[in-house]
């Protein structure tokens, strides 16, 4: 592999290690409530939030483009989690409504723009292949403060405080990677470690899955000039595939005989 390639491959694996960092356990949470598709409303939101920040003539980069998502994310978490609490029922519609009214509300302001769809295919598949520096340290500082309270106060996280953190989880992501990935890196790991009981050892081997299927995507991607966002989902969904068939059964046979 050349040099060019690696100074390409290098930052957006760092970029996909960032958003495996919170998506891993979060997507974890988010399968066992069965809210599986408030990944792509808030990502959406939080797209929708860049595009108009973007028409009203704010160039969005760095901590700027962090602002308006984030910003449009805390209001749609704050919706969701009021839904939650009056409608438990009906909720995981609620988020598929609140998903389509975003990517069509994108879709309208854009209308006028000569560039709209090539906007689009960005806020979907990302450019994660032409990440910079700039964009990786303020996505960094946000994903160690949501893993930091992750893990030492996610007994206390419910309601309104989940809701929050997964939309800054979410808003640091979709900018690098896509929202299509952002879904993929949440839920593919979380699916292909559903049956490991042990919590550390699930969040392990899902860190795991995410880091061969991302690392292993970008290569194909850059050795066959494909688009990495979508080689990237197809890897991880492969890789996920042959843990959950392949190699979770022979762990955890060694796992069982080295407890007897």
């Amino acid at each position: 592999m050349s040099e060019f390639e690696l100074s390409i491959i290098i930052p957006a694996f760092v970029a996909c290690l960032l958003v495996l960092s919170t998506h891993v356990p979060l997507g974890m949470e988010v399968l066992r409530r069965g809210i599986i598709f408030i990944d792509l409303a808030i990502a959406q939101v939080a797209g929708l939030g860049v595009i108009a920040a973007d028409t009203m003539g704010w160039e969005a980069r760095g901590w700027m483009v962090q602002f308006a998502a984030v910003s449009a994310a805390l209001v749609a978490a704050g919706i969701l989690h009021w839904t939650d609490k009056r409608w438990p029922e009906i909720q995981e519609a609620i988020i598929g409504v609140s998903f389509v009214l975003a990517a069509t509300a994108g879709i309208l302001i854009l209308a006028g723009n000569p560039h709209g769809g090539e906007h689009l295919k960005e806020l979907l598949v990302g450019q994660v292949l032409w990440v910079n520096i700039h964009q990786l340290l303020p996505v960094a500082i946000i994903s160690v403060l949501v893993i930091a309270a992750w893990f030492w106060k996610r007994e206390h996280l419910h309601g309104l405080g989940f809701y929050a953190l997964f939309a800054f989880a979410v808003t640091a992501s979709v900018q690098l990677v896509g929202i299509y990935l952002v879904f993929a890196s949440l839920i593919i790991p979380a699916l292909a470690t559903r049956r490991i009981e042990h919590r550390w050892l699930r969040v392990i081997c899902g860190y795991g899955v995410g880091i061969v299927g991302c690392l292993a995507g970008l290569v194909l991607s850059v050795g066959a000039d494909l688009p990495a966002g979508a080689i990237v989902v197809w890897s991880l969904a492969i890789t996920a595939l042959i843990f959950a068939w392949l190699v979770w059964p022979i762990l955890r046979m060694r796992i069982s005989n080295e407890g007897n």
